[in-house]
């Protein structure tokens, strides 16, 4: 029996991958996608696009009547934690209504599974490595709102009965991202710093550490996971295990390219300063381990870089509150 799923995000990054690995399933794809962050270049041939936002909910309600979606994947969302301070009403009617607008469809349209990639920005400074029977904290309003999402859907279930599958991935990387993005995912930055022949810009004094995940770690366990029984209803951190310092990663970017790392430190901003996740619990339900290295993933991802070539850093012109903004983050 062939399947029929919404991916939302489709033409962004995790998306894209998201949808490559749903047609290899077998599935039929409509990708919903406003190309706000994404391009229809990502999409994968084979899926039939729709351009629109979550946010549209008759146009929501019209696809979910039109297509009859067994499984709904979530991945459509405004993922800048930093800038979320700033974007406060942008923030939570993208990540959060737009969130709901699914949902209540999916409820009365008796999706078979609903999967949501959360974040471990719900942690906060959580105790380290996060997992997922810890209770969350979340330090900025884009990780307020995933947390949200992922309140809702828990009652969802309770009152109507819709399965859910929640994933939070961390610092994902790979192939498709948007190295464009100023504002967000670090290694696309560095990458695209790089081939204008910028220095690689630093909040405070780099020491601070992430777990970088490539994008095939990540996409192949979501797609798959609405195969899996065990995995409804249920919780996952997704990504790599192993933190790295931001300085790091500068000097593996840098190498992949050729070059010495040149930086620039800014000052500290509000953030996470140490971010890891405990991933047992998906690995025993997954089966799934990533192999890969960071050194050979950044290589990967430099190899597409190179081809796309730089692109111009997009500014966001909607700032809501300009007091404590970043370094260079102003218009």
């Amino acid at each position: 029996m062939n399947f029929t799923s919404l991916i939302t995000g489709g033409a962004g990054f995790i998306g894209s991958h998201v949808a490559k690995q749903c047609l290899k399933l077998g599935h039929r794809v409509i990708v919903l996608d406003d190309l706000s962050g994404g391009f229809e270049d990502h999409l994968p041939e084979g899926v039939i696009f729709v351009k629109g936002s979550v946010t549209d909910a008759p146009l929501v309600e019209r696809l979910f009547d039109q297509y009859q979606f067994d499984y709904v994947y979530h991945l459509a969302a405004y993922a800048a934690e930093g800038l979320s301070h700033f974007i406060r009403r942008f923030n939570y009617t993208n990540n959060l209504l737009g969130s709901v607008n699914l949902i209540n469809a999916s409820i009365k349209h008796k999706v078979k599974c609903f999967v949501f990639t959360s974040s471990i920005a719900v942690y906060g400074k959580g105790q380290l490595p996060m997992t997922e029977d810890m209770t969350p904290i979340p330090e900025d309003p884009y990780g307020i709102s995933k947390y949200a999402v992922e309140l809702d859907l828990r009652a969802a279930h309770e009152m109507f009965g819709l399965n859910y599958i929640i994933f939070r991935p961390h610092n994902v990387y790979g192939e498709n991202q948007n190295i464009g993005d100023k504002y967000r995912n670090v290694i696309g930055i560095f990458m695209n710093q790089i081939m204008q022949g910028k220095p690689l810009t630093i909040f405070g004094d780099g020491n601070q550490t992430r777990a970088f995940s490539y994008i095939d770690d990540v996409a192949i366990p979501i797609s798959r996971s609405v195969e899996i029984p065990e995995a409804y209803n249920q919780v996952f951190n997704i990504g790599a295990d192993k933190p790295y310092t931001v300085n790091y990663l500068a000097e593996v970017v840098s190498k992949a390219f050729g070059v010495k790392p040149q930086i620039q430190y800014l000052r500290a901003r509000n953030e996470v300063v140490h971010a890891y996740a405990d991933h047992q619990k998906s690995k025993k339900v997954f089966h799934y381990a990533s192999n890969m290295s960071l050194e050979e993933g950044i290589y990967r991802m430099a190899e597409w870089a190179k081809k796309v070539g730089p692109r111009k850093s997009q500014e966001f012109h909607n700032i809501e509150i300009r007091e404590n903004l970043p370094e260079g983050w102003g218009n």
